[in-house]
Order: structure tokens, then sequence, then C-alpha cells
């Protein structure tokens, strides 16, 4: 398993790449948390199998597109998943 933190504004991303298990490759995972603001701590997105668990052929792949996925929903999306 591999992980990145990456601070966007008032959100962290937390990207991971996880080695699929009896398969070829990484699926990339994200988790936005909400750090700044009237409330406190919350996570606000979070995807664990981006891109219909697609297997990315190396770590810092998966962890890009799991960084950048973070980054549309910060920039483009903002809304609560609860």
């Amino acid at each position: 398993m591999h992980f990145e933190e990456v601070d966007t504004g008032d959100y962290r991303i937390y990207a991971g790449a996880i080695e699929r298990p009896r398969a070829f490759g990484y699926v990339a995972a994200v988790v936005v948390v909400r750090l700044r603001g009237t409330t406190p701590r919350q996570e606000t997105f979070r995807d664990e199998c981006l891109a219909g668990g697609y297997g990315w052929p190396t770590p810092a792949e998966a962890l890009r597109f799991a960084v950048n996925a973070g980054r549309d929903f910060v920039m483009c999306g903002r809304k609560s998943v609860n």
C-alpha cells in the first residue's frame, strides 16, 4: 500500500494505491477531508475503487490519478456524500 497527502485550500486529500489481490496492478483510492471552516474536520468525499477498479501499472500512476480525483472534487464537487 502506498499513500500520499496533499493540501488543497481548506481540504486535505489522502490518496492511496492499493495492490490488487490476485490481479495485476494497483487500485486508486481517495478520501477528502475538510480541515477548516465552520464545522470541525469532516470527511466530504471517499472513493475506494476509482476508475471502476482499473489496475494501474505502478503505484505512482494510481496515486497521481487519486490526487487528481480529489482535486477535481475540491474544485468542482464540494458536495457532502453523507
